[in-house]
């Protein structure tokens, strides 16, 4: 089976990457189904099981069917790097009713819904599951995965101005090739159709698939998910290099965070980096902060650590 995305004149130029909150979050539920497929995602998937009885789990493990599909509109297309799942869940809360039966039931297939699918107010359900799975289990892992998809993005950049469009597509997975101005894709999957990609084609990396994958019904806009790299590498505690008379002055682990932190991070988001407790990392960032070489701001629910003036120029030193 093949699913075919035809490019046409400045349609090639409207291949674009994005990424996607929502779209990890709801694929993620395929660890529900077979955690055998993805078992460089053991470590989180351990941790998912022992809040399982926090979430409506009912729920969530209606919207996964056998063959590891999601309803389209829970994965919608994402139109930059930096999609904020707020953004996304907004959207999806504004999709019509016959649009979600349309998907709820070519995911079921014939016969009638699963109980949790069933009833007026179905989507709001699934908005609110979905939001506090997101709580439980995603948001303090999300910046150390977005770091990763990041870095993929990055990767596939330099791929295109290096080799071209056509090299980088053959390098997704080894499913997609384009020929001519058609992108062809070999899911795993029983899905074939033909459709022009117009208005762009989205490429979207993700932790979450073994395959290039594509929206289940002709009528989505193009995208196409794919596995992103270094995947093996996410949950592997990360080392806190240091120039050696920086952390003879601070310390081994102050200088490190000091190191880590010229981009802003919270403590959950350090200690889940480093393999290590939140109180531990907050004693540090604590005397950090007090000696002046780091500022700390909220950023919704977080509070996010950076280094000060002072630390870039001790650490340019």
């Amino acid at each position: 089976m093949v699913v075919r995305y035809q490019l046409v004149g400045q349609d090639l130029g409207g291949v674009r990457f994005a990424i996607s909150p929502l779209n990890e979050l709801v694929l993620s539920l395929h660890a529900w189904r077979d955690p055998g497929r993805y078992p460089l995602q053991l470590p989180w998937v351990r941790e998912m099981r022992r809040v399982r009885d926090r979430l409506d789990a009912e729920l969530l493990f209606a919207l996964v069917n056998d063959d590891l599909w999601t309803p389209d509109f829970l994965t919608p297309r994402p139109w930059s790097p930096l999609t904020r799942l707020e953004d996304e869940l907004a959207a999806i809360r504004g999709t019509s009713p016959g649009i979600v039966d349309r998907d709820l039931r070519l995911l079921r297939g014939p016969g009638e819904l699963p109980v949790p699918l069933r009833g007026p107010g179905v989507l709001d359900r699934i908005v609110a599951a979905l939001t506090g799975y997101w709580e439980l289990c995603f948001a303090p892992h999300w910046p150390r995965m977005r770091a990763l998809l990041e870095g993929d993005v990055t990767f596939r950049g330099r791929e295109i101005a290096q080799h071209g469009l056509a090299a980088m597509l053959a390098g997704l997975a080894g499913r997609v090739r384009l020929t001519g101005d058609t992108v062809e894709i070999h899911p795993r999957s029983r899905l074939e159709y033909t459709r022009p990609a117009a208005d762009g084609l989205t490429l979207v990396p993700s932790m979450w698939t073994s395959s290039a994958a594509t929206p289940i019904h002709p009528d989505e806009p193009p995208m196409i998910i794919y596995l992103a790299r270094g995947l093996g590498t996410l949950w592997e505690p990360q080392p806190l290099p240091a120039p050696g008379a920086l952390a003879g002055l601070l310390g081994a682990h102050r200088a490190g965070l000091l190191v880590q932190l010229a981009t802003p991070a919270s403590s959950s988001e350090l200690a889940a980096r480093l393999g290590v407790t939140p109180s531990a990392v907050n004693q540090h960032l604590r005397a950090l902060r007090a000696g002046g070489l780091l500022v700390s701001a909220r950023h919704g629910r977080a509070v996010l650590y950076r280094r000060s003036d002072l630390a870039d120029r001790l650490i340019g030193h």
